[in-house]
């Protein structure tokens, strides 16, 4: 499940940028990834759009998930994982998209006991927006709830556990020319916006290109705008 190439002058263990051959092989020395690490007092989101993980840690756990699979860890007082990206197509490329989001935990649950769940895609449920121009935006709700599309329950030591904290994670894909006004929340809210696939964005009255994040009054409207009307969807997380 490794790369059928030399890795011969990488720097293995720092090997993060995409200059040799257009892939990585992070920390992993046969297959790309992230070989048994600790994490403590905080919590890891793991959703992977794209590709596939293999997952193993401390507590037993294990598995394979990806393609709209969120991997949801509480590290609490402290768990082992590791994370590895298996090459299983022999006869193409074998493309991996993830966003990893950490979650701090207060003091008092710093220490709490360490929990793991998976979010299956099918259990992740979509908010469905059509604006004045019928055109769509589609809305993955990870954590939180827009109007009542609900995410499925966080675990009990969660920072999202807790609806004071507002936590809302979420991913976004709007059609060319979509319009969606992003829920509002309150003021001590933070909250950022990762654009990462399209063409351009307009965020309030400002447009961005792709791969740049954003952050963003969480009590104040902001409209989004697919900026590109013809060719392609726009993606943000």
């Amino acid at each position: 499940m490794g790369p059928a190439a030399s890795l011969a002058g990488r720097q293995i263990g720092q090997d993060f940028a995409p200059n040799k051959e257009g892939w990585r092989m992070y920390h992993g020395e046969q297959v790309p990834g992230f070989p048994a690490h600790p994490h403590r007092g905080f919590e890891t989101v793991t959703v992977v759009t794209e590709g596939l993980v293999d997952h193993s840690d401390s507590l037993g756990a294990a598995g394979r998930f990806g393609f709209g699979d969120v991997q949801w860890m509480t590290a609490g007082k402290g768990v082992q994982h590791c994370e590895m990206f298996p090459l299983l197509n022999k006869d193409k490329e074998n493309p991996l998209e993830l966003f990893q989001i950490w979650l701090n935990l207060p003091k008092a649950k710093k220490f709490a006991q360490p929990h793991f769940a998976m979010l299956w895609a099918d259990s992740i449920p979509t908010f469905i927006h059509k604006d004045s121009n019928q055109k769509t935006t589609h809305v993955k709700v990870i954590a939180g709830s827009i109007e009542s599309t609900m995410a499925p329950a966080p675990a009990p030591e969660s920072w999202a556990a807790d609806k004071n904290n507002e936590v809302a994670i979420w991913t976004i894909k709007m059609e060319p020319g979509a319009q969606w006004t992003l829920p509002l929340a309150s003021a001590s809210v933070n909250r950022s916006l990762y654009f990462y696939d399209g063409d351009s964005v307009q965020i309030a009255d400002k447009k961005f290109s792709t791969h740049q994040a954003v952050d963003l009054h969480a009590d104040q409207s902001v409209v989004l705008i697919n900026g590109n009307t013809e060719k392609e969807e726009v993606k943000t997380s």
